[in-house]
């Protein structure tokens, strides 16, 4: 068993051997969510990282036992913070678990909102699933990691103008006038620059409202959606190692190098896995400066050659039936589209209700950090 198997298997054992058995003498039976919430909560630890009351000012309350059910939320997959209100209510076990021992106790809607609100601007799921992924691969050595975008669904306003936009017409239409000379900057490459910023730099840079984005989906048709796209790095066994938020406008292309630094900093890697919206030399070249193997597939665009060579490669691979090494390798980045599927489907990805890039990322994280626990303990079953 790997390091991460045995770190999560002492986990369970403490959680199995004492906090089980207590809670069967305090609580009525739990049923196999309630069970994983108290494993995920258990695991996670989050109240730890809650910022502590203003020593001036009225104290906050319950925010300890409000972030353990905003955790509860994302595993329930409720659609609105009035549903978990209601579900707190009614069910017994699940509000001891997250912390209050009496229904007469639970804090209002609007006090929700703002714990949720301090939660966002402090990044506590963000530093919470950071110091977990630490944890559990402080001795281990993943071997793929697999990086892919979801597009996510906002109700919210769409932001038309941009700062490039706005920028783009420093003239007045039409011919320059006699003598005119008109002095065109240079334009932004991101992929250029990235390489030589700082993280912050790096994803502070990134454009981040709520905008119109398209794609291509597995048919070939476009699919367009107002919001969002999170991008993700996933390793092996699909467990979420970084996610970024940022506009649904933006190429895929663009995160890459961010995601590639938040990985290094966080695991040891071997193997970066991308596909085609990746095809870049620049990305190639950051990876293999991380000492990573990347593994790009490769975008012909409108390169006709190329594309006919690469049709007429495969065609001759599939008469020998010999798949290469890499070819094998690549197989692997399934993984990071199976987190997506379950982020959205079982974790809360689907019932976005909040607005503004912070929240919706910190909603996002919670419903992350939940399904990073979950396939952590897949590992030791």
């Amino acid at each position: 068993m790997s390091n991460i198997g045995k770190t999560i298997s002492q986990y369970w054992e403490r959680i199995q051997g004492s906090l089980f058995p207590w809670l069967e003498e305090e609580l009525d039976s739990l049923t196999k969510k309630q069970i994983s919430l108290v494993t995920i909560l258990e695991i996670t630890r989050i109240e730890k990282f809650v910022p502590e009351s203003a020593w001036m000012g009225r104290p906050t309350k319950f925010r300890t036992a409000i972030a353990r059910a905003f955790v509860a939320k994302s595993i329930y997959n409720m659609d609105t913070t009035r549903t978990l209100i209601d579900r707190l209510q009614i069910d017994k076990n699940l509000r001891r678990i997250c912390g209050f021992e009496n229904k007469r106790f639970l804090p209002s809607e609007s006090t929700f909102s703002r714990a949720f609100d301090e939660f966002a601007s402090s990044r506590l799921p963000q530093r919470v699933h950071e110091a977990l992924i630490k944890e559990a691969y402080k001795e281990d050595i993943i071997l793929h990691i697999s990086n892919d975008s979801t597009a996510i669904e906002a109700r919210e306003k769409a932001n038309y103008k941009t700062e490039e936009k706005q920028n783009d017409r420093k003239f007045k239409r039409g011919r320059p006038r006699k003598g005119e000379i008109r002095e065109v900057e240079p334009k932004f490459n991101r992929l250029d620059e990235q390489p030589s910023m700082t993280l912050e730099e790096m994803v502070k840079e990134l454009p981040s409202v709520c905008d119109i984005g398209c794609k291509k989906n597995s048919q070939g048709f476009v699919e367009k959606w107002t919001g969002y796209k999170f991008h993700i790095a996933a390793a092996d066994r699909g467990v979420p190692i970084v996610a970024i938020l940022t506009s649904a406008s933006m190429h895929d292309s663009q995160a890459a190098i961010p995601l590639l630094t938040l990985t290094s900093q966080r695991t040891i890697n071997l193997y970066d896995l991308f596909d085609a919206a990746y095809s870049d030399k620049r990305i190639e070249d950051y990876s293999k400066f991380l000492n990573h193997v990347p593994i790009i597939d490769i975008n012909p665009r409108r390169n006709a050659e190329l594309k006919n060579e690469l049709e007429t490669e495969a065609k001759a691979r599939k008469k020998l039936n010999w798949k290469m090494p890499e070819e094998i390798r690549y197989n692997e980045r399934t993984t990071v589209e199976r987190v997506n599927a379950r982020l959205k489907d079982e974790f809360g990805g689907r019932t976005l209700r909040v607005k503004g890039n912070n929240k919706v990322m910190c909603h996002l994280m919670f419903g992350l950090l939940a399904l990073t626990v979950d396939q952590l303990m897949c590992l030791i079953t």
